[in-house]
């Protein structure tokens, strides 16, 4: 089993592989209905390093209407991650 840590502050999310064969929602369109959305500094170099490591693309960079980034890819387990540079709960 493989696992990482994130940390910020005194906040710490541990994510691991799957140590059995579970059900993931599979992709319909441009999300699987769930994941985790990640406030990231650089979407594009996030988006590409992921893709470097093994992910499916989703959702290659993009603009939005109200001016953030964005992009999403599976892991290859097919979660759901998204990277954006929309705070949430913050002004657009």
């Amino acid at each position: 089993m493989r696992h990482a840590e994130l940390k910020l502050d005194d906040a710490v999310v541990m994510i691991a592989t799957a140590h059995a064969d579970y059900a993931v929602s599979p992709l319909v369109g441009r999300s699987t209905g769930g994941g985790l959305y990640l406030l990231v500094d650089d979407v594009r170099a996030i988006y590409r390093a992921a893709v470097e490591a093994g992910a499916t693309a989703v959702l290659e960079p993009e603009t939005t209407e109200w001016g953030s980034e964005r992009a999403r890819v599976l892991d290859p387990e097919g979660h759901e991650w998204s990277f954006g540079s929309y705070e949430p709960g913050g002004s657009w």
